[in-house]
């Protein structure tokens, strides 16, 4: 397994329990594909450097974890497939 980080942007209308299940949903998703998250961040709401889908702020997550190479892309599409991530980045960690 290598170690990932993936951070989302998350829509501003998703209250705290809406954002509390989607990081629940990303963990879920890890987990059945064997691998393990080891931290989840949120950083809160910040200002966009652009509008995106005309909204200019979003709420930030970092979640760090262990997974497959092979498995990425399968968690790369699911997370590409919620409306309520406008964006997110997920980039392998050299140790």
């Amino acid at each position: 397994m290598r170690d990932y980080e993936l951070v989302a942007m998350i829509n501003p209308e998703v209250d705290e329990e809406g954002v509390a299940k989607i990081i629940g949903k990303v963990t879920q998703s890890i987990n059945g594909r064997g691998g393990a998250v080891e931290d989840v961040k949120q950083w809160g709401r910040r200002r966009l450097a652009y509008p995106i889908q005309k909204v200019t702020e979003a709420d930030y997550v970092l979640a760090r974890f262990k997974l497959m190479p092979e498995s990425v892309k399968e968690l790369e599409a699911e997370i590409g497939a919620s409306r309520d991530i406008l964006r997110y980045l997920v980039v392998k960690v050299d140790d």
